[in-house]
């Protein structure tokens, strides 16, 4: 995020976090650490269901210390409107989070700090294991950054075979994500194609995302890895 801000900051540009995975991450920015969301002019949220800090449903949130812009979202997520049947935009949609999730979000967000460092154990436990294993790349975390692991993503040759050896062995594996942005069909018009971004397209297809969830055990990640191990 340093030099983003640095170079949004020569340019006079907005910086908009996308930290819809990263409920809790940290960042050292001047000596302090800062949590995603709050190091650019505004941060995205998500509250999927899957996320660290998930509700029952679809559900987000925005954050800004900017008080025009805070101004100007809620009126995008009230169909502009500023008070109930006064509408001063004509841009906007229905985008309010019901208050059936945010009760539960309420009560998830009180465990949040918990669950997320039983990912960072997890994590650790992976490490562990896996260190040494020259076919498997595992995430590095520089200094100054506290990683709260949504996903615990490896490389490795021959990624397809060792997923489906995983699943024979009831081992439940993601792809995130199998297709580059520049091959999706929503934007052929730009005109690329296979392999105009080869590094990409190299980590599309190696990329292995493992259980990991904030009550996995040491157990199951032992089975996970001596099985990986085996397939890598």
């Amino acid at each position: 995020m340093q030099p983003i801000l640095d170079l949004a900051k020569k340019y006079n540009l907005v910086v908009v976090e996308d930290a819809c995975q990263a409920h809790g991450a940290s960042y050292t920015l001047d000596g302090k650490k800062m949590k995603a969301g709050s190091l650019g002019d505004a941060g995205a949220f998500s509250f999927y269901p899957a996320k660290n800090l998930g509700a029952m449903g679809e559900g987000g949130a925005v954050t800004t210390q900017n008080a025009a812009a805070a101004a100007r979202m809620k009126l995008w997520r009230d169909h502009g409107s500023s008070q109930k049947y006064v509408h001063i935009s004509p841009d906007g949609w229905n985008g309010r989070l019901d208050a059936l999730q945010c009760a539960i979000l309420d009560i998830k967000l009180k465990k949040l700090d918990e669950w997320n460092e039983r990912r960072r154990q997890a994590a650790r436990w992976y490490q562990e294991r896996l260190a040494g294993n020259e076919k498997i790349i595992t995430p590095t975390v520089p200094a100054g950054r506290e990683h709260i692991y949504h996903l615990y993503v490896v490389s490795l040759p021959d990624r397809d075979k060792a997923m489906k050896e995983l699943g024979a062995h009831e081992i439940g594996c993601g792809l995130h994500y199998p297709i580059p942005l520049h091959l999706q069909a929503a934007y052929r018009d730009l005109g690329y194609c296979q392999g105009d971004f080869p590094v990409t397209e190299a980590v599309a297809n190696s990329v292995l995302s493992l259980p990991m969830f904030p009550h996995i055990t040491e157990d199951m990640v032992d089975y996970v890895c001596k099985e990986l191990k085996k397939v890598a």
